[in-house]
């Protein structure tokens, strides 16, 4: 008898540079982009802690071709909103040359609080991530694909590196941002926890103890959420390009559904500690798609790109089911082509300029919308 997979349904969360295009430097946009944005787009844009961050949200979508077509509009639509106020927006992990200590906090008591409790790691924290929400009602189940879905964050990571620069230099990481993040607590790869209640359990106490006033102060790189019925992957870089965003999203819905599909047949997915997915995930950040991780089966090193067709293989027997064949094929362009970070030290290495990779960078935000 098949399997009948549940819906998986899909939202995806953006976060933008908003940038001075005379400068190329962050820019503040007054939360003008978010008044003018919420006329047309209800909630789905947001502001964010930094005046030079926008965050936009989609719908609840089906599958990834909603979520496609309704990534493209929210990033078509603030580009346009933004050009009337003189500005421009940028996808890239990090902006190349820009300082944090010159940049506005937005006014608001939740990013007093979290600035006033977490100091320079908060006002240092310029960063602009992709968050994607698989949705999955059962929270007990949520929590068993979240322990074993750990294994293959790095992978997925090492796809979305777009982050090369920090104040201009040159980081030799792939992906600084997570570097920056690392400063905030409750961040990286989280343990796992046996059940759900496991883990209300550890929430409880933490809210208990004055650690956190709620679960949203949790900020691993995945979490069965708190408030929605779903699970964030919360460990990637935004990517440059829509279908770089797409393909990824793709990805942590396929596995969802993979480790759902095992599950329901009795069997599971190997469960690694922290400490060892950890070593994968500093590789990811490290060298991108072009370096080395480890094959915890085979306790060896492998080219993290050979692992990222492993996985592709892994998936493939829920991919057809889930309309996202054409979205999984995309990967193979980004092997081909390079990451985000790849593309933005080569406009370095061509031109020796910042300014032209944050051009580069706003332009290539904008291909495919």
């Amino acid at each position: 008898m098949a399997l009948h997979l549940p819906a998986f349904t899909l939202g995806v969360e953006e976060e933008y540079m908003v940038i001075n295009p005379e400068t190329r430097e962050l820019s503040s946009h007054d939360q003008k982009i978010v008044d003018l944005a919420g006329k047309v787009l209800d909630d789905q844009v947001k502001a964010e802690m930094h005046q030079a961050v926008v965050e936009v949200g989609t719908s609840i979508c089906r599958d990834v071709e909603e979520a496609r077509h309704d990534l493209a509009r929210l990033r078509r639509t603030v580009s346009n909103i933004a050009g009337d106020l003189g500005l421009k927006i940028g996808a890239a992990g990090t902006h190349p040359f820009s300082h944090w200590n010159t940049q506005l906090i937005t006014p608001n008591p939740r990013y007093e609080q979290i600035v006033n409790e977490l100091q320079e790691a908060a006002r240092s924290n310029l960063i602009f991530g992709l968050h994607v929400h698989v949705g999955i009602a059962d929270k007990n189940m949520a929590m068993h694909i979240a322990n074993s879905v750990r294994y293959f964050l790095p992978h997925v990571y090492a796809l979305s590196t777009n982050s090369p620069f920090w104040e201009g230099r040159n980081t030799g990481f792939k992906s600084f941002r997570s570097k920056v993040f690392d400063k905030f607590p409750r961040t990286g790869i989280p343990d796992y926890f046996n059940t759900y209640e496991d883990f209300i359990g550890y929430v409880n106490l933490l809210v208990k103890t004055g650690c956190i006033d709620n679960a949203k102060k949790i900020w691993w790189d995945i979490r069965v959420h708190p408030f929605f019925p779903t699970i964030e992957f919360r460990i990637c870089d935004i990517p440059m390009l829509v279908e770089e965003t797409i393909a990824i999203t793709a990805i942590f819905q396929a596995l969802v559904a993979k480790l759902y599909k095992l599950r329901s047949q009795n069997l599971n997915f190997m469960l690694y500690t922290r400490a060892l997915i950890n070593e994968n995930k500093w590789r990811a950040g490290r060298y991108g798609i072009d370096g080395m991780m480890i094959d915890f089966g085979k306790e060896e090193e492998v080219r993290t790109r050979s692992l990222i067709l492993e996985l592709l293989d892994f998936i493939e027997d829920v991919v057809d089911d889930l309309g996202s064949r054409k979205a999984i094929d995309y990967v193979h362009t980004m092997l081909e082509r390079g990451t985000g970070a790849d593309r933005q030290l080569k406009v370095f290495e061509e031109t020796g300029d910042l300014k032209k990779v944050v051009d580069y960078i706003t332009e290539q935000t904008l291909v495919g919308t």
